[in-house]
């Protein structure tokens, strides 16, 4: 079945004339094209008609610029294979979608409470931020945890509730740093994220129309606070107008001797990540043509990204340099510096104070759903 799934982007219908001939196969613009930064996603376009159509296993979301277009591509697909029209997208690989007017929101609220419930915590008392704000936890903090296998199986089903709560992707990151070898320090934190999810087990993302297409990112690195291996840790969030599109909290790969350079391949992570939009956008036949604005906090990352001197002691990270560099001088991605206070990408790099965690979870655009979706 994938295979045949797959030849929805490829195969070209052939059809039969009267006489019994062949008829010329249909142009290439008529059939759905595969993309090419997402192999789940196919693309069709044929004079203003557009549609996108979106493949997981055996889900599917088809997407259309018009009603008539839809039952025809639906009628087309169902020639292909069997299938089964749900009607409007409400629920896709676990994720609610809840519609009020133009706004989209996105919930895994029962696959939320599934968590706190596999953890026997549904009684436990919530707490306001997923992690405190002490150092970064170690791989010697403690004794071991006596059951390595229920540590991991909660550490994977939380990754998955990341998809739609940027809010706890740090928290998350953190816990399965250590999951070969979780200590009871490690337990410990892996609770304060099921708390604070079981008082927060409603919020979800919200996704509103953009008038206007444009992407900015912000971009930020906690340096060297891995007491284990010195390593630093990057995160970045990029946003289509008031959208979250992507984010990301992960550990650098290796160790950076300076803020300026584990705060600069943090930026070249997120570069990498906005041409990939970028690129995808223009798949979509919504090309940017203004340059997008990414945001950092470290003067010195900014200077480098501009500055056409390379400096003896940049040569270690020159290809990250020449990577963001180039793009700064086509104008399609311009670093701007943002205060320390303003930063939002801080959620994804540390604990932060719950007055601050408030304020950058609410930028994330997480909340809990509008009252028309629960049901007032």
């Amino acid at each position: 079945m994938i295979g045949e799934r797959t030849m929805i982007g490829e195969r070209m219908m052939i059809e039969r004339n009267g006489d019994g001939k062949e008829k010329e196969p249909e142009s290439l613009d008529r059939k759905f094209e595969k993309s090419r930064c997402d192999n789940s996603l196919f693309t069709y376009h044929h004079g203003g008609d557009i549609a996108y159509l979106l493949i997981y296993v055996d889900d599917i979301i088809l997407t259309t610029s018009t009603d008539s277009l839809r039952v025809k591509l639906m009628g087309s697909l169902t020639a292909e294979f069997a299938m089964k029209d749900l009607g409007p997208l409400s629920y896709f690989l676990g994720i609610t979608v809840s519609l009020t007017g133009h706004n989209m929101f996105l919930s895994q609220q029962s696959y939320a409470l599934d968590i706190v419930n596999r953890a026997g915590m549904s009684t436990c008392n919530p707490v306001a931020t997923p992690v405190d704000t002490k150092p970064k936890l170690s791989a010697q903090s403690s004794i071991p945890f006596d059951d390595p296998t229920f540590y991991r199986s909660l550490a994977g089903a939380l990754q998955y509730l990341t998809f739609t709560r940027p809010d706890i992707s740090y928290a998350v990151q953190q816990i399965c740093i250590h999951m070969h070898n979780p200590s009871i320090e490690h337990w410990k934190a892996l609770k304060r994220i099921i708390r604070y999810i079981r008082g927060t087990a409603e919020y979800g993302l919200t996704l509103s129309p953009c008038t206007a297409i444009s992407l900015r990112a912000y971009t930020d690195a906690d340096w060297a606070r891995c007491p284990d291996t010195r390593r630093s840790t990057s995160g970045y969030c990029v946003y289509m107008g008031q959208n979250l599109l992507s984010w990301s909290s992960k550990r650098q790969s290796t160790i950076s001797r300076s803020s300026a350079e584990a705060e600069y391949r943090t930026v070249a992570n997120v570069v990498a990540e906005v041409c990939w939009l970028r690129n995808l956008l223009l798949e979509l036949r919504r090309p940017l043509s203004t340059t997008t604005l990414v945001y950092c906090d470290n003067i010195s990352a900014i200077y480098l990204s501009s500055n056409p001197v390379q400096h003896q002691r940049t040569k270690h990270i020159e290809l990250d340099i020449h990577f963001v560099r180039e793009h700064v001088q086509c104008s399609t991605i311009r670093i701007l510096h943002t205060p320390t206070r303003l930063q939002i990408a801080d959620i994804f790099t540390k604990g932060l104070p719950r007055v601050l965690f408030d304020d950058f979870r609410s930028s994330l655009n997480i909340r809990p759903p509008l009252a028309s979706t629960a049901g007032v």
